[in-house]
């Protein structure tokens, strides 16, 4: 095995920074209302209606992009690298189910049961913006780490009360996506658009953090909770966009050409 980059190494240095802070620094509570959404309307027996269904946009973007990775339709056949979308697109299903069953009832049991779906999400994404910008098997680091240490950062908050590790995990996460995305994609990289995707997860951050002042200012039509779904699924939106491009250039070159 070739020696570590730079790039590695510094990413590897970064990542045990990270697990150090979650591990030990200060106790974070959980906010006290968390579970006190804007909008409590039930519809059709469904009850925080807005809020639970808000989640299927996860789940299509994760079903399209199953499709799209799908080995008869040959995009990225062979890539090492693909299993880390097709690990991010099953996450987003994940995500769909375990948010809404959170949403059906908002307690601290389901609010477990919904950062754990997160979990394969966030792996997915990172491995594969990390395998876009630094190497392949840096990638597939970062993804087994978050995949074995987000579960425990939920069962820690779980256990104590300490909401820290998890913190860790998804700010951090994030900050490694704008890190990602400020450097170029490798020769043979996808050239993921990660501004984008981050774009957009920010935009769900500010709309969660907005929930009642959203659904004050909607006169009550729509929450920013329910927004927020919405604006985090739409962040899966430009990767969709490479895979469906990849797709196309796959079915061009099967093509017979014109003589």
């Amino acid at each position: 095995m070739p020696p570590l980059t730079r790039s590695e190494t510094s990413l590897a240095a970064a990542l045990l920074a990270a697990l150090a802070v979650a591990v030990f620094g200060p106790f974070v509570a959980q906010y006290t209302h968390y579970h006190a959404f804007a909008d409590q309307r039930a519809w059709l027996g469904v009850p925080h209606a807005l809020d639970v269904l808000s989640n299927l946009p996860f789940a299509l973007a994760g079903l399209l992009g199953l499709h799209c990775l799908w080995p008869q339709r040959g995009t990225l056949r062979g890539d090492v690298r693909a299993p880390l979308l097709a690990l991010f697109f099953v996450g987003l299903v994940f995500t769909a189910l375990c948010s809404g069953y959170y949403h059906w009832q908002p307690d601290n049991a389901g609010l477990a049961v919904d950062r754990a779906g997160m979990v394969l999400a966030f792996a997915g994404l990172l491995g594969a913006a990390v395998a876009d910008r630094v190497s392949v098997r840096m990638g597939w680091v970062v993804a087994l780490a978050v995949f074995l240490l987000g579960p425990m950062s939920v069962a820690v908050w779980w256990m104590s009360g300490n909401l820290l590790p998890w913190a860790v995990l998804q700010g951090g996460g994030m900050l490694l996506v704008l890190a990602m995305a400020l450097r170029p994609k490798l020769t043979e990289g996808w050239g993921l658009p990660l501004v984008a995707v981050i774009a957009w997860y920010a935009f769900a951050k500010l709309l969660e953090l907005g929930d009642h002042q959203v659904f004050i200012a909607t006169h009550g039509w729509v929450s920013g909770h329910s927004l927020k779904h919405l604006a985090a699924a739409m962040a899966a939106g430009p990767v969709l966009g490479v895979m469906h491009n990849g797709a196309q250039k796959n079915i061009r070159g099967a093509l017979p050409q014109a003589v």
